[in-house]
């Protein structure tokens, strides 16, 4: 996600932060930065956003947002935060086949626009983005978007037919053998016309049931807005992040407009959206707003959560008051009571992804600062038993590697051998392995030839591994010890099996015991 530094700056004020010190406050509390760079005149920061906070922080406003929680300074300037409204409009209509694939499809018609280049300022953010300019209308709804999040598209009002004075939107799955007809991409000479398989959610036109666009993902063709449109409906909803997902990798259209919908930024975004972009179209190509529809089905409620202060200092390893927990809650927008000894926070509309009390602890360890976490020792206890396996297994392999041996882990399964599997993973994997030492004599004829790459003279490998015998219908495992040795590179000499011998012998005098390991044709086991 790349954001503008004088973009945020329009949001968060004349205190914000220098981007070098913005590139540490990030990485510090918020994000890892991907680079830094200058496009133009402006100053581009690219931030690795995740997806637990990509539905509110895909948006210049989400990153100001950021940006007033870490330092403490309020934003200067919000436009979440509006209570303005564009007129109702009843001339559009909506018809909702699915409310949970849709909750909120909102539009606003502005008339008597003159649409031509955008203005130079605003091209040059888009190109410090990496995205280009179309025509002032289409360049607004980008903008809008990489604004506050919310991905928006616009017709040719003149296009799109009205029955009884209405125009007619219908959100609808697709049906299958369906086609649509999406905007032609850039460099292409034709529009890319798509077959659907029925999963696929489609903004139709009712009065034609014509699909004008693909649902979250692309603008259809349909009622394209060019030099000679004078009127335009702004389009501004709300899809479901799994459809819109799966849609759009299945045709492999990825896009910015896309990608916000995967990650489900807030419905309350709606509104908003639609008076930005009427505003800054009536900036930038004139026009009138006649009015807005909004039809919300599924009105989202924001849960009160309860956090416990003592529960937040214990997970954390701090001593905060409960006025610093209080103050650090509510610079992410959050309103906050207390109620006894808890705090009751209704998280603000567009951090979705704040449900459980652990979300805000979280809020509170990375602002307050992870770096003021003391890391605090454990007790030491006396030790009241050992591990034999352990202890025997680190002493073995101390000493194998002090001998220039290399530790191998193979697999624990076989095609043929004693104990079968009884959901076998796959056919050549049906059996457990009784024994290490095929597996083992494998290692060595695979990389005794590569003693020159490995900067070794020879190849000495060892193993320790759990094996499974049967008897008498019983299944057992223990563990087992491994080595093999290849002086030369094009196989076994009896010179191998003596160099084990010395092997065994050191191993034994450091164990103190006697071990009953079998050599034969350089392995020992």
């Amino acid at each position: 996600m790349k954001v503008v530094h004088e973009w945020l700056q329009e949001y968060v004020g004349p205190t914000i932060p220098p981007i070098e010190a913005l590139e540490e406050l990030f990485m510090f509390h918020a994000f890892e930065v991907e680079g830094i760079e200058k496009v133009g005149e402006h100053d581009v920061i690219d931030l690795k956003i995740l997806p637990d906070r990509a539905s509110y922080c895909l948006s210049h406003r989400g990153i100001a947002r950021e940006i007033a929680s870490i330092t403490g300074v309020p934003l200067t300037y919000d436009p979440l935060q509006s209570t303005e409204r564009l007129p109702t409009f009843e001339d559009i209509t909506v018809a909702i086949e699915d409310t949970h694939a849709c909750t909120r499809f909102g539009a606003a018609l502005v008339t008597g626009v003159t649409v031509g280049d955008s203005p130079q300022w605003l091209k040059d953010r888009l190109h410090a983005l990496g995205a280009r300019s179309i025509n002032n209308i289409v360049d607004a709804t980008n903008y809008v978007m990489y604004a506050l999040g919310q991905p928006l598209h616009a017709y040719d009002a003149a296009k799109f037919p009205k029955v009884d004075g209405k125009w007619q939107f219908h959100v609808r799955f697709a049906q299958e053998g369906e086609t649509v007809s999406l905007i032609a991409e850039k460099g292409a000479d034709t529009d890319r016309v798509l077959s659907l398989i029925g999963t696929e959610l489609l903004v139709v036109d009712a009065s034609s049931n014509t699909p004008i666009g693909l649902a979250g993902i692309k603008g259809g063709a349909f009622a394209g807005v060019d030099e000679a449109t004078t009127s335009i409906i702004i389009e501004a909803a709300h899809f479901d992040p799994i459809i819109t997902r799966k849609t759009s990798r299945r045709l492999g259209i990825v896009i910015d407009g896309s990608k916000r919908f995967e990650n489900n930024p807030s419905p309350e975004l709606i509104p908003h959206a639609l008076r930005e972009v009427v505003l800054l179209i009536q900036k930038i190509a004139s026009g009138t707003c006649v009015g807005a529809v909004d039809i919300e089905k599924e009105p989202v409620s924001q849960e009160v959560v309860v956090v416990n202060p003592q529960r937040v200092n214990a997970l954390l390893g701090l001593s905060l008051s409960v006025s610093e927990i209080t103050e650090l809650i509510a610079r992410v927008g959050a309103t906050v009571t207390q109620e006894g000894e808890l705090l009751h926070v209704v998280p603000p509309f567009e951090r979705t992804d704040l449900h459980i009390e652990e979300d805000f602890i979280d809020e509170v360890g990375r602002l307050y600062g992870y770096k003021h976490v003391v890391s605090v020792l454990p007790e030491v206890v006396p030790l009241s038993e050992i591990n034999a396996r352990h202890v025997y297994s680190e002493a073995v392999r101390t000493q194998l590697v002090a001998l220039g041996f290399s530790e191998v882990i193979t697999s624990s399964f076989n095609k043929k051998d004693i104990v079968a599997l009884r959901n076998a993973l796959a056919s050549d994997k049906s059996y457990m392995r009784s024994s290490l030492s095929a597996n083992v004599n494998e290692v060595l004829d695979k990389n005794a030839n590569l003693t020159d790459l490995l900067g070794a003279q020879d190849t000495r490998v060892f193993e320790i591994g759990t094996v499974f015998s049967e008897v008498n219908g019983v299944v057992s495992e223990h563990v087992s010890l491994c080595l093999g040795v290849r002086l030369k590179a094009h196989g076994y000499t009896p010179k191998d099996d003596a160099a084990l011998r010395e092997v065994v012998k050191t191993l034994e005098s450091v164990l103190c015991t006697t071990l009953p390991l079998t050599i034969e044709g350089g392995v020992a086991e």
